[in-house]
């Protein structure tokens, strides 16, 4: 696995895959989320990479954030045919790159907290130690690292251990490329209450470490949070910056994709390099990206 982006460009990333199944009109009510269509409707999953690809984004990132080893076993599957499905998550990011002309694939890594679906993947409140979510992490990771991907995307990372434990990992395979991105509920912290800095300082000046950065956070935090890396080029693609209304069930705000665009090229002029978008983002979101920065 190898990935050795032109320093002189700024890379494009999709943006919220589940937004955008959502709008093909697939019910992703469930633990599994988008993995969930790795059982049920596969092909779904390769048109809305395509769709990514044709909005001017150059990277697909695979459905396998939810994909683990235990939660598949939870759905009644066997390990080997776990792997298949976490491999498929590729394959048919692949296909659609092929399909594409072009592009890059990075492998979903979803932090432990996707795995409980109790929100925990925004405050780090878990039941395990940093060599337990080692083992947790290890049998996906050892899958994506061997699945054909460009890169490795652990994502919505939201404490330091879990930072810990992956930082082991990419000791553990040294052929492996990857970025690292938290998820921050603020412009100074992680979901856990550990400073931004101390999390991406495990991961400076790392040969394998593509970019540090923040993930579905709010836009408004992207730039005071860059300004705590140092040492990486930095990643950043963050929600629309609607907020959720839990007791109505619905999102609220304006999401605009002229306006996300519009502070993708504030993003670009503060020093990122991989631009994207999360959760409520669409292909117009990453159009406008790539109209900004061209």
């Amino acid at each position: 696995m190898s990935f050795k982006p032109d320093e002189s460009d700024v890379v494009i990333l999709d943006g919220g895959l589940a937004t955008h199944l959502e709008a093909l009109g697939c019910d992703l009510r469930d633990e599994l989320w988008s993995a969930r269509l790795l059982l049920e409707d596969p092909s779904v999953v390769r048109r809305a990479h395509l769709d990514y690809f044709a909005a001017g984004a150059d990277v697909a990132t695979t459905a396998s954030y939810q994909a683990s080893f235990p939660a598949f076993v939870r759905r009644g599957r066997v390990w080997d045919e776990a792997r298949a499905l976490i491999q498929l998550s590729v394959e048919l990011a692949i296909e659609a790159r092929d399909e594409a002309g072009g592009g890059m694939i990075a492998a979903s890594v979803g932090p432990y907290g996707a795995y409980l679906a109790n929100g925990a993947e925004y405050t780090g409140d878990y039941d395990l130690d940093e060599d337990a979510l080692v083992e947790w992490h290890r049998p996906r990771w050892e899958v994506l690292a061997e699945s054909g991907a460009d890169l490795l995307a652990c994502e919505t990372i939201p404490s330091y251990a879990e930072a810990r434990a992956i930082a082991r990992l990419l000791r553990e395979t040294p052929n492996v490329n990857a970025w690292v991105s938290f998820s921050c509920p603020d412009g100074d912290h992680v979901g856990d209450g550990t400073k931004l800095a101390d999390c991406a300082a495990l991961f400076a000046g790392n040969p394998q470490v593509v970019a540090v950065g923040v993930n579905c956070t709010s836009p408004g935090d992207v730039k005071s949070l860059m300004g705590h890396i140092s040492g990486s080029p930095i990643v950043v693609y963050p929600n629309s910056g609607e907020g959720w209304d839990a007791e109505n069930r619905r999102w609220t705000g304006i999401a605009d994709p002229l306006e996300f665009g519009a502070a993708a090229r504030e993003w670009r002029a503060a020093g990122a390099a991989f631009i994207g978008g999360c959760c409520r983002t669409t292909p117009e979101h990453i159009r406008r990206i790539k109209a900004e920065l061209g």
